[in-house]
């Protein structure tokens, strides 16, 4: 599990410190580097998969992020210090430290190149066999993610090899036609409701994620049908119990749906030690799911796997704080960062206000901006 993160001349950052828990909430106004915190996770992850990073450099762009070249990444005015990575792990305070700078002697704007050299010493090997980079222990699900499709994409080697569902989603529904009758990772993440006649097939992933999607959007059921020849996999939706609807196009269903099954199967399908890295996990659905959202990815993180998520909902929060306060989730476990930007010396820089969280789920300060809209509003109607 990853402890704390140092991002120094990463973007918006000079030098930030950001301690870590089993479930890591960032939040705050758009662009002031929320995602950039994720986004440092991605490049020393994507950098290793493409064999540069233990002694070569690091990869602004590939398979998970696309940041852009050095003169993105780099914090503005900084052209000769090193961009740097500093990350603590808890598997005996493990740390791995990596610092890039781009070749000056490159012709024209050294700053346009999109690969950045290695400049640190390399670091131990054990910080190489942790989730950040292994495979199967990982997840990112990002903010775009596909929408509603009749057909979804197939990978053996996503899927098989590394255990993915891809970054949007697109090979969730391959992933559950390949391991959908394979029990959960944990048991602790059964859903309390699920009603199976036998009883080890409840334990089924595919059975308990349509239970969970059930709190999103009552008995829902999947049917995936894969098309061999076309190299797809078909994805239809049903609902009710023993007499179930008929099956409806993912496209007459809805985004929620779509967006919210590819977290639901990642988070069922993770062993204890997985690191799932979240973007929007509300995108498009309703209040009530929302908060459920953040209780299931409490229910996650007590199970031993860590979550990190960006959110701009209030619901999720609370959904989080009632996992608290029903002591689903001790909260110690818990961590808070509100990103706020701030002009210094005339030059934009963003600041990291980290409020906690007691046990009955209360928060101790309430920062300007921190989920804090309803209250302002609601003053004003008075």
């Amino acid at each position: 599990m990853i402890r704390s993160l140092r991002l120094k001349n990463f973007k918006p950052f000079q030098d930030q410190l950001l301690q870590f828990g089993r479930l890591t909430l960032l939040s705050g106004l758009n662009s002031t580097g929320k995602s950039s915190v994720l986004q440092s996770l991605l490049l020393l992850r994507q950098s290793y998969q493409q064999g540069l990073l233990p002694g070569s450099g690091l990869a602004l762009n590939g398979d998970l992020i696309n940041v852009g070249t050095a003169k993105d990444a780099f914090f503005q005015g900084i052209t000769k210090k090193d961009l740097g990575f500093d990350i603590v792990f808890t598997e005996d305070g493990i740390q791995g430290s990596w610092s890039f700078n781009f070749d000056q002697e490159v012709v024209g704007n050294p700053r346009n190149v999109d690969f950045l050299n290695l400049t640190s010493p390399r670091v131990a090997p054990e910080v190489y066999q942790s989730s950040l980079f292994s495979n199967k222990v990982f997840h990112y699900i990002q903010a775009e993610r596909i929408g509603p499709r009749p057909f979804n994409e197939v990978s053996d080697y996503q899927v098989r090899r590394l255990g993915n569902l891809g970054t949007g989603g697109e090979y969730t529904a391959h992933f559950l036609s390949i391991y959908g009758r394979e029990p959960i990772a944990d048991e602790k993440l059964s859903h309390p409701q699920v009603t199976v006649t036998d009883e080890q097939k409840s334990m089924d992933l595919i059975n308990q994620v349509e239970a969970w999607m059930g709190e999103i959007s009552p008995g829902t059921r999947l049917n995936i049908n894969p098309n061999t020849d076309m190299g797809l996999m078909g994805l239809k939706y049903s609902y009710g119990g023993s007499d179930r609807s008929d099956a409806y196009r993912a496209t007459n269903v809805g985004f929620g749906i779509t967006y919210t099954l590819p977290i639901i199967v990642a988070v069922l399908a993770s062993k204890p030690g997985t690191l799932i890295l979240i973007e929007n996990p509300e995108a498009h659905l309703h209040p009530q799911g929302q908060a459920k959202m953040g209780e299931f990815l409490s229910l996650a993180a007590s199970c031993g796997i860590q979550i990190v998520m960006e959110t701009h909902s209030d619901h999720v929060l609370n959904g989080i704080r009632l996992a608290v306060h029903g002591g689903k989730l001790d909260h110690k476990d818990v961590q808070l960062h509100y990103f706020q930007r701030l002009v210094k010396n005339r030059q934009a820089v963003t600041e990291v206000i980290s409020p906690r969280i007691d046990r009955n789920g209360r928060i101790d300060s309430w920062p300007d901006g921190f989920f804090d809209e309803w209250r302002k509003s609601l003053a004003a109607l008075i």
